[in-house]
């Protein structure tokens, strides 16, 4: 048979995955289904920006083969032959893999990042790599090499960044399971521009290993930064996080991976049991009132399905402020890795003599010493014990992604000038990270989810933090909330 395009474009991870397993479709004709789209109708949103379909063929027959043989076919995974895409700040064997930067344009990767692995392991076709902004540091996604990837919902706005190519291929049809990255919001901003999921694991659970920035080859796992699973579905999400979720090679002789399961089984549809606070806005960072409705009606209508709900209930002593300084401070100190010292000394002096610098993502911190970052961090940990003290008492806590729907575009430099419009009042384009980095400098996990569409067209989201390690939690409540009437994944109009 001949797979038809428009068929499977938004079919599930694991709808998919059963399919090819079945012998309703075969992996092939899959992954041709695939590129065809991406043929037809990346030239509108330019998300995909690079293509390995020989070798994924041949991937794919290798599918098909094993599937054919009754005594292979058990091996075969869970994604056995499922066609997908990777962000392009993640390395894929014998792919090109630039971060987006003009110096890396002909970088080709001599192995895959261990996450990617993990998945190839389980059977996916890797077949495309994703556009994102230089070296995952914006909020938008455009670069040099590749250009501007535009939003499937509004091709003169943003798809978000750093992984704004993976949500705006997901939102396209282009493909079922994405990989981002998140140091500043960089899975949870896409997914909300875009109106898919994704999910933001607890630090340190999958690993770091193979991801560019820092140069290739780099072994550190940067402060902050995790790789996690990007999806239309949070099924697809948890299949996903199972498959990457696990020791790397440095801790896998004595370490395992274990996470608890969900506070409260939710799989029978109402929330009894579950406890969620909601943090739907604050002065320090307003949110569009129509976002800021969309939650608390979330929430309402956790309540009408038996879940105790507060909006009131806060982190005891938490300053919202103080926790957005720390974590620039800390995303300065992971970031300047890329700077010289002598940059770096030249910066230290301006920033004395001319205070705050004007730049890009994580520059405020850029010039830290060694000394500095122990105070941070001594901050964050006190601060991580307010949260699990939190966590004692609820289960969950419902807040913004960012302040807006998708913006448009605007590559204005330096970055720090740019503003954005929330509800018709100018702030600053930073305000964009601060609800995602109140939750990722404390390393909790964290899963956006399409709630509602706005006034003017595009998708609303809140992402779903839980305790740290507890990353089935919030999973576990997302997936309740996309089964609520009007929230979900929607198509996006004209594809």
């Amino acid at each position: 048979m001949t797979a038809d395009p428009e068929e499977l474009a938004y079919r599930s991870t694991i709808d998919l995955a059963a399919a090819i397993r079945a012998r309703e479709i075969s992996a092939v004709e899959a992954l041709d289904a695939a590129v065809a789209r991406v043929e037809a109708r990346n030239p509108e949103v330019n998300v995909v920006v690079t293509l390995d379909v020989e070798r994924a063929r041949e991937r794919a027959a290798a599918v098909d083969a094993t599937l054919g043989d009754p005594a292979g076919a058990a091996d075969a995974g869970p994604l056995a032959g499922v066609p997908i895409t990777i962000k392009d700040s993640l390395m894929v064997e014998g792919v090109r893999t630039t971060s987006g930067a003009p110096e890396l344009s002909d970088f080709v990767a001599p192995v895959d990042a261990l996450a990617v692995a993990r998945l190839k392991e389980a059977g996916a076709v890797v077949y495309a790599k994703t556009n994102l902004p230089l070296y995952a540091g914006d909020v938008q996604s455009f670069n040099e090499v590749f250009g501007t990837s535009n939003n499937p919902w509004d091709t003169g706005r943003s798809v978000g960044g750093s992984s704004g190519g993976s949500a705006g291929a997901l939102a396209a049809g282009f493909t079922p399971l994405e990989v981002g990255s998140d140091i500043a919001g960089s899975i949870r901003n896409p997914a909300a521009m875009c109106g898919v999921v994704g999910h933001k694991p607890s630090y340190g659970i999958v690993s770091g290993r193979g991801q560019i920035p820092g140069p290739p080859g780099t072994l550190t796992q940067a402060d902050i930064a995790v790789i996690g699973p990007m999806a239309r579905t949070v099924t697809d999400c948890e299949l996903a996080l199972d498959l990457m979720a696990g020791p790397d090679d440095w801790n896998a002789p004595a370490w395992s991976l274990s996470l608890p399961a969900a506070r409260v089984d939710l799989r029978r549809g109402d929330g009894r049991g579950l406890r969620v606070a909601v943090w739907a806005s604050d002065e320090y960072c307003p949110v569009d009132p129509e976002i800021e409705q969309a939650i608390l009606d979330t929430a309402a209508g956790l309540a009408s399905l038996g879940a105790e709900v507060d909006v009131e209930a806060r982190p005891s002593g938490f300053d919202f402020a103080k926790a957005d300084a720390t974590f620039l401070t800390l995303l300065g100190g992971a970031m300047c890795g890329g700077f010289t010292r002598a940059e770096i000394e030249e910066m230290a002096e301006r920033q004395r003599r001319d205070g705050p610098l004007p730049g890009g993502l994580g520059v405020e911190g850029a010039t830290i010493r060694h000394r500095e970052w122990l105070t941070a961090n001594e901050r964050r940990l006190q601060m991580r014990a307010r949260w699990r003290e939190f966590f004692e008492d609820w289960d969950v806590l419902l807040a913004p992604v960012s302040p807006t729907v998708a913006i448009l575009h605007d590559h204005s430099q330096p970055m720090s000038d740019r503003v954005i419009d929330v509800a018709g009042q100018p702030r600053s384009y930073s305000e964009q990270m601060r609800w995602m980095g109140l939750f990722g400098v404390v390393w909790l996990p964290a899963t956006a989810v399409p709630i509602g569409i706005h006034s003017s067209g595009l998708p609303m989201a809140l992402q779903v933090v839980g305790p740290f390690l507890e990353d089935r939690t919030p999973l576990a409540v997302a997936r309740l909330i996309e089964q609520q009437e009007g929230r979900g994944f929607t198509r996006p109009p004209g594809w």
